[in-house]
Protein backbone atom coordinates (compact mmCIF):
# COMPACT_ATOMS: atom_id res chain seq x y z
CA UNK A 1 0.00 0.00 0.00
CA UNK A 2 2.79 2.42 0.97
CA UNK A 3 4.70 1.52 -2.24
CA UNK A 4 1.71 2.31 -4.40
CA UNK A 5 1.18 5.62 -2.65
CA UNK A 6 4.86 6.44 -3.08
CA UNK A 7 4.70 5.67 -6.81
CA UNK A 8 1.63 7.88 -7.14
CA UNK A 9 3.34 10.79 -5.41
CA UNK A 10 6.40 10.39 -7.61
CA UNK A 11 4.22 10.41 -10.75
CA UNK A 12 2.41 13.53 -9.51
CA UNK A 13 5.71 15.29 -8.87
CA UNK A 14 7.01 14.42 -12.35
CA UNK A 15 3.77 15.58 -13.94
CA UNK A 16 3.85 18.91 -12.06
CA UNK A 17 7.49 19.47 -13.02
CA UNK A 18 6.72 18.75 -16.66
CA UNK A 19 3.77 21.17 -16.68
CA UNK A 20 5.84 23.88 -14.96
CA UNK A 21 8.64 23.42 -17.47
CA UNK A 22 6.30 23.70 -20.42
CA UNK A 23 4.74 26.80 -18.83
CA UNK A 24 8.12 28.48 -18.48
CA UNK A 25 9.08 27.58 -22.06
CA UNK A 26 5.73 28.92 -23.30
CA UNK A 27 6.18 32.21 -21.46
CA UNK A 28 9.71 32.63 -22.83
CA UNK A 29 8.56 31.86 -26.38
CA UNK A 30 5.67 34.30 -26.06
CA UNK A 31 7.98 37.05 -24.78
CA UNK A 32 10.46 36.39 -27.59
CA UNK A 33 7.67 36.53 -30.18
CA UNK A 34 6.33 39.78 -28.73
CA UNK A 35 9.82 41.33 -28.86
CA UNK A 36 10.29 40.25 -32.47
CA UNK A 37 6.92 41.68 -33.45
CA UNK A 38 7.74 44.95 -31.71
CA UNK A 39 11.11 45.18 -33.48
CA UNK A 40 9.59 44.49 -36.90
CA UNK A 41 6.77 46.93 -36.25
CA UNK A 42 9.14 49.65 -35.03
CA UNK A 43 11.40 49.23 -38.07
CA UNK A 44 8.42 49.39 -40.42
CA UNK A 45 7.14 52.50 -38.66
CA UNK A 46 10.59 54.13 -38.83
CA UNK A 47 10.85 53.49 -42.58
CA UNK A 48 7.30 54.70 -43.18
CA UNK A 49 8.04 57.83 -41.16
CA UNK A 50 11.17 58.44 -43.25
CA UNK A 51 9.16 58.26 -46.47
CA UNK A 52 6.47 60.54 -45.02
CA UNK A 53 9.08 63.01 -43.79
CA UNK A 54 10.59 63.23 -47.26
CA UNK A 55 7.46 64.89 -48.68
CA UNK A 56 8.51 68.55 -48.80
CA UNK A 57 5.50 70.86 -48.73
CA UNK A 58 7.71 73.94 -49.10
CA UNK A 59 8.68 72.80 -52.59
CA UNK A 60 5.08 71.94 -53.49
CA UNK A 61 3.65 75.26 -52.28
CA UNK A 62 6.39 77.44 -53.76
CA UNK A 63 6.23 75.72 -57.15
CA UNK A 64 2.47 76.25 -57.20
CA UNK A 65 3.27 79.98 -56.90
CA UNK A 66 5.91 79.81 -59.63
CA UNK A 67 8.82 80.08 -57.20
CA UNK A 68 11.75 77.73 -56.64
CA UNK A 69 12.23 78.17 -52.90
CA UNK A 70 15.75 76.75 -53.13
CA UNK A 71 16.73 79.80 -55.17
CA UNK A 72 15.24 82.31 -52.72
CA UNK A 73 16.64 83.74 -49.48
CA UNK A 74 18.61 81.14 -47.56
CA UNK A 75 17.72 78.45 -50.10
CA UNK A 76 16.26 76.25 -47.36
CA UNK A 77 12.99 74.50 -48.29
CA UNK A 78 11.28 75.29 -44.99
CA UNK A 79 8.54 77.45 -43.50
CA UNK A 80 10.78 80.42 -42.63
CA UNK A 81 12.13 80.73 -46.15
CA UNK A 82 8.64 80.29 -47.61
CA UNK A 83 7.55 83.20 -45.41
CA UNK A 84 10.27 85.36 -46.94
CA UNK A 85 9.84 84.26 -50.53
CA UNK A 86 6.17 83.34 -50.95
CA UNK A 87 4.09 84.73 -48.10
CA UNK A 88 2.43 84.12 -44.74
CA UNK A 89 -0.39 81.83 -45.87
CA UNK A 90 1.84 79.34 -47.68
CA UNK A 91 4.33 79.47 -44.80
CA UNK A 92 1.62 78.49 -42.30
CA UNK A 93 0.60 75.55 -44.51
CA UNK A 94 4.21 74.38 -44.78
CA UNK A 95 4.76 74.68 -41.04
CA UNK A 96 1.62 72.71 -40.12
CA UNK A 97 2.40 69.92 -42.59
CA UNK A 98 5.99 69.69 -41.35
CA UNK A 99 4.77 69.43 -37.73
CA UNK A 100 2.25 66.75 -38.71
CA UNK A 101 4.99 64.69 -40.40
CA UNK A 102 6.72 64.30 -37.05
CA UNK A 103 3.60 64.15 -34.90
CA UNK A 104 1.80 61.28 -36.62
CA UNK A 105 4.49 58.55 -36.50
CA UNK A 106 5.47 59.60 -32.98
CA UNK A 107 1.88 59.24 -31.77
CA UNK A 108 1.52 55.85 -33.44
CA UNK A 109 4.76 54.57 -31.91
CA UNK A 110 3.92 55.94 -28.46
CA UNK A 111 0.42 54.45 -28.40
CA UNK A 112 1.41 51.11 -29.90
CA UNK A 113 4.57 50.59 -27.83
CA UNK A 114 6.22 53.38 -25.81
CA UNK A 115 7.31 57.04 -25.94
CA UNK A 116 10.83 55.89 -26.77
CA UNK A 117 9.62 53.96 -29.84
CA UNK A 118 7.54 57.02 -30.74
CA UNK A 119 10.65 59.18 -30.55
CA UNK A 120 12.62 56.78 -32.76
CA UNK A 121 9.80 56.82 -35.30
CA UNK A 122 9.78 60.60 -35.17
CA UNK A 123 13.53 60.63 -35.80
CA UNK A 124 12.79 58.71 -38.99
CA UNK A 125 10.49 61.52 -40.10
CA UNK A 126 13.13 64.15 -39.26
CA UNK A 127 15.75 62.24 -41.27
CA UNK A 128 13.32 62.02 -44.16
CA UNK A 129 12.72 65.76 -44.02
CA UNK A 130 16.45 66.54 -43.90
CA UNK A 131 17.58 63.88 -46.38
CA UNK A 132 14.59 63.06 -48.64
CA UNK A 133 15.04 60.23 -51.10
CA UNK A 134 12.66 62.04 -53.48
CA UNK A 135 14.92 65.11 -53.81
CA UNK A 136 18.42 63.62 -53.99
CA UNK A 137 18.70 63.78 -50.18
CA UNK A 138 18.56 67.59 -50.20
CA UNK A 139 15.98 68.71 -47.64
CA UNK A 140 15.24 71.16 -44.87
CA UNK A 141 16.52 71.72 -41.34
CA UNK A 142 14.00 69.48 -39.56
CA UNK A 143 12.97 71.96 -36.86
CA UNK A 144 9.19 71.91 -37.35
CA UNK A 145 9.15 68.13 -37.86
CA UNK A 146 11.15 67.62 -34.66
CA UNK A 147 8.67 69.94 -32.96
CA UNK A 148 5.87 67.63 -34.06
CA UNK A 149 7.66 64.67 -32.46
CA UNK A 150 8.08 66.65 -29.25
CA UNK A 151 4.40 67.64 -29.30
CA UNK A 152 3.43 63.96 -29.43
CA UNK A 153 5.86 62.69 -26.79
CA UNK A 154 6.38 65.63 -24.41
CA UNK A 155 3.88 68.45 -25.11
CA UNK A 156 4.98 70.58 -22.15
CA UNK A 157 8.52 70.63 -23.50
CA UNK A 158 7.14 71.63 -26.89
CA UNK A 159 5.41 74.59 -25.24
CA UNK A 160 8.72 75.61 -23.65
CA UNK A 161 10.47 75.33 -27.04
CA UNK A 162 7.86 77.52 -28.73
CA UNK A 163 8.24 80.16 -26.01
CA UNK A 164 12.03 80.14 -26.28
CA UNK A 165 11.84 80.32 -30.06
CA UNK A 166 9.36 83.22 -29.96
CA UNK A 167 11.31 85.27 -27.42
CA UNK A 168 14.63 84.69 -29.18
CA UNK A 169 13.13 85.54 -32.57
CA UNK A 170 11.58 88.73 -31.19
CA UNK A 171 14.98 89.97 -30.05
CA UNK A 172 17.19 88.68 -32.87
CA UNK A 173 14.78 88.67 -35.86
CA UNK A 174 16.73 85.61 -37.02
CA UNK A 175 14.79 82.34 -37.31
CA UNK A 176 17.90 80.16 -37.11
CA UNK A 177 18.86 81.66 -33.75
CA UNK A 178 15.41 80.89 -32.36
CA UNK A 179 15.51 77.34 -33.72
CA UNK A 180 18.94 76.63 -32.25
CA UNK A 181 17.96 78.10 -28.88
CA UNK A 182 14.82 75.94 -28.77
CA UNK A 183 16.81 72.82 -29.70
CA UNK A 184 19.37 73.45 -26.94
CA UNK A 185 16.71 74.12 -24.29
CA UNK A 186 14.73 70.98 -25.16
CA UNK A 187 17.15 68.48 -23.60
CA UNK A 188 17.29 69.93 -20.05
CA UNK A 189 13.53 70.48 -20.29
CA UNK A 190 13.05 66.77 -21.06
CA UNK A 191 15.16 65.86 -18.03
CA UNK A 192 13.30 68.28 -15.75
CA UNK A 193 9.93 66.86 -16.80
CA UNK A 194 11.09 63.33 -15.99
CA UNK A 195 11.22 61.76 -19.45
CA UNK A 196 12.85 58.28 -19.60
CA UNK A 197 16.57 58.19 -20.29
CA UNK A 198 16.30 56.40 -23.67
CA UNK A 199 13.72 58.93 -24.85
CA UNK A 200 16.01 61.83 -23.86
CA UNK A 201 18.94 60.15 -25.61
CA UNK A 202 17.05 59.80 -28.91
CA UNK A 203 15.88 63.41 -28.68
CA UNK A 204 19.48 64.50 -28.01
CA UNK A 205 20.49 62.76 -31.26
CA UNK A 206 17.63 64.50 -33.06
CA UNK A 207 18.63 67.94 -31.76
CA UNK A 208 22.28 67.29 -32.63
CA UNK A 209 21.13 66.61 -36.20
CA UNK A 210 19.22 69.92 -36.23
CA UNK A 211 22.30 71.82 -35.03
CA UNK A 212 24.36 70.06 -37.71
CA UNK A 213 21.84 71.05 -40.36
CA UNK A 214 22.25 74.68 -39.29
CA UNK A 215 26.01 74.78 -39.86
CA UNK A 216 25.63 77.12 -42.87
CA UNK A 217 23.49 79.43 -40.73
CA UNK A 218 26.17 79.41 -38.04
CA UNK A 219 28.77 80.39 -40.63
CA UNK A 220 26.60 83.29 -41.81
CA UNK A 221 25.96 84.35 -38.21
CA UNK A 222 29.70 84.55 -37.59
CA UNK A 223 30.10 86.60 -40.77
CA UNK A 224 27.12 88.82 -39.90
CA UNK A 225 25.29 87.96 -43.13
CA UNK A 226 22.46 85.73 -41.85
CA UNK A 227 19.00 86.53 -43.22
CA UNK A 228 16.65 88.42 -40.88
CA UNK A 229 12.88 88.46 -40.89
CA UNK A 230 11.35 91.80 -41.88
Amino acid sequence: MLGKNGDGLARDALTCGSVSGHGADGTFSSTLLDSAEMLIGAIALFLGAYLLGGINMALVVSRARGVDIRQVGSGNPGASNVLRGVGKGPAVVVYLVDVAKGFLPAVVGSLAWSPTIGTVAGLGAVLGHCYPIYHRFRGGKGVATAGGVMLAVAPLVMVAMVIVYGVTLAFSRISAVGSLAAAVVSIPALLITGQPGPTVAWFALMMALIVFRHRSNLSRLRAGTENRLA
